[in-house]
């Protein structure tokens, strides 16, 4: 992301994930870790809303943990459809951030792997946020956050998306009456919105500080 960015390797369980590591000045609030899009349609940790998370989130205090699933990049392994990337992302956690504050972050497929293990995580330890940007809802199984975790998560999506559809997301929110933030005129990868977005994240780790 910048001349400071940590490039890092730490053990995942098909093989060493690859890390990218951006630390704000002075003493960070936590541990904020990111997950990237769809692997098998170039999705990486170097994906642009990726980015912007992790500048959202070092603007606000925390450590930025960006990694690339198995089989991306440096990371070993193969692609598991959704399953081992759960596990990929809980090796990343308790790896960088085995206690102390923790934020979930993910766009897209990314999104629908934090949305699962944030509500796994929460019956272990609190969260400090949930950060869902265009949440692949159309495609992955998303769960139930429960309320405490709710209250506490972002969900952003375009306006346009047709990658997900919004009405997809909407309808996986709607039951947990979990707020949809709807960018107007958004699509996917958000171009032209990514300012806004980092905006919109930065508030919300405002809110909960």
């Amino acid at each position: 992301m910048n001349a400071h960015t940590e490039a890092r390797q730490v053990a995942g369980p098909a093989g060493p994930l690859e890390l990218a590591i951006d630390r704000p000045p002075g003493a960070a609030r936590g541990v904020a870790v990111i997950a990237h899009p769809h692997p098998l349609f170039g999705g990486t940790m170097h994906n642009k809303v990726v980015q912007t998370l992790a500048r959202a989130c070092v603007a606000e205090g925390w450590q930025a943990v960006r990694f690339n699933f198995r089989g991306v990049g440096a990371s070993g392994g193969q692609h598991d459809h959704g399953v081992g990337e759960q596990d990929d992302l809980r090796a990343v956690v308790q790896a960088c951030a085995a206690s102390g504050p923790l934020v979930l972050a993910g766009f897209s497929f990314g999104g629908a792997m934090a949305a699962r293990v944030a509500a796994a995580l929460a019956t272990e330890r609190p969260l400090q946020a949930l950060v869902l940007v265009g949440p692949a809802a159309s495609r992955y199984p998303m769960p139930a956050l429960g309320e405490e975790l709710a209250a506490r998560t972002l969900v952003v999506h375009g306006e346009l998306d047709d990658t997900v559809p919004l009405a997809a997301v909407l309808d996986w929110a709607r039951p947990q009456g979990l707020p949809v933030t709807v960018v107007s005129g958004g699509e996917h990868f958000f171009h032209g919105r990514l300012p806004l977005l980092k905006r919109l994240v930065m508030q919300h780790l405002r809110a909960l500080a």
